[in-house]
């Protein structure tokens, strides 16, 4: 009912009367109105006015599921909705769900994270109150040679949803982050879970910096957030709502060829690495050069004494040779 309600009043956009409640949904005016009672004690600023109806003025900074499910807009990611005050990692939570049966498009979040991970066994800090912790179980028919992918899929689509929330020029530090005034902003997390010939799902975990106004000394120089680069605060369930949303959108574009050859070009553009120095950490054979781009299977382009040598994503690591990117 409180999804329900929430939807309705964000879909008027004015004032929606209580009646018109009432028959929309199927219940009392008492009933409505104790669900007004509960979402104003919730930090929702809702005003009532008499012949004219209640008006949602201001929503709080909150992760529910009632506030999810009433910003989406999505065919089917997020279709299925859990939020969860605290777990352990919401990558592991979601696959745990995906073994369940839960359906392909599974959204995971949470506040607080006990064992948050980053890119090999890195811990990632999760406080709650903060940042945006959340991951999105699919269950894709494609090949497993084109899985390794969609990390590139997800980090376009959540620099798209940080460029329409700041109105900033996020960028993407190949493979997985997220970059902010040439710092980390955000970390993407893709973990298969593969039978013998197919993929049973896909988790990808998404971590956005949103509210830290500081960072411990040791990352102090790589990291910031979303509150440290505009000096404004942001709905954190708003931001997940855009990422979904830019997500389907690149996600149904990859699935025409399986493969980045229609998502190359706006993902070049948002490269924070190209043109720039770069040193890869191969442990067989390190080299440095310049990053040109991706190519259709997202694999790093880097120019090394004249050759182009191809950057497999997950076998090595990337640094820039002057900073963080």
């Amino acid at each position: 009912m409180k999804t329900k309600i929430l939807t309705a009043l964000r879909e008027a956009g004015d004032y929606i009367s209580g009646q018109q409640l009432c028959e929309q949904l199927g219940v009392s005016r008492t009933a409505v109105w104790k669900v007004m009672k509960q979402l104003r004690e919730a930090g929702y600023q809702i005003v009532s006015v008499q012949n004219k109806g209640y008006k949602l003025v201001e929503a709080p900074d909150i992760l529910s599921e009632n506030e999810l499910k009433s910003l989406r807009k999505t065919r089917w990611a997020g279709i299925k909705t859990c939020y969860y005050p605290v777990v352990d990692s919401t990558n592991i939570k979601a696959g745990q769900l995906a073994q369940e049966g839960y359906p392909h498009g599974t959204l995971v979040v949470a506040d607080r994270q006990d064992a948050g991970r980053g890119r090999r066994g890195k811990a990632w800090s999760s406080p709650s109150g903060v940042n945006v912790y959340m991951t999105l179980m699919i269950k894709p028919e494609i090949a497993i040679g084109n899985a390794s992918m969609l990390t590139l899929v997800a980090a376009l689509a959540v620099a798209r949803a940080i460029r329409r929330q700041t109105q900033l020029e996020a960028s993407i530090k190949w493979p997985n982050d997220i970059v902010l005034g040439g710092k980390k902003v955000c970390g993407i997390l893709t973990e298969l879970n593969i039978q013998i010939d197919y993929i049973d799902h896909i988790v990808i975990g998404i971590g956005i910096n949103v509210h830290n106004e500081s960072f411990p000394e040791e990352i102090a120089q790589t990291a910031t957030s979303l509150f440290l680069e505009t000096g404004k605060h942001f709905k954190r369930a708003k931001v997940i709502e855009d990422v979904l949303e830019c997500f389907e959108h690149y996600y149904d574009e990859y699935l025409k060829t399986q493969d980045l050859s229609g998502l190359m070009e706006e993902y070049n553009a948002m490269l924070a690495n190209r043109g720039k120095q770069v040193r890869v950490l191969d442990p067989k054979e390190p080299f440095e050069g310049t990053a040109v781009g991706i190519d259709e299977r997202g694999e790093l382009l880097v120019n090394y004494e004249g050759e182009v040598r191809k950057v497999v994503s997950g076998e090595v690591s990337v640094r820039g040779i002057y900073g963080y990117v």
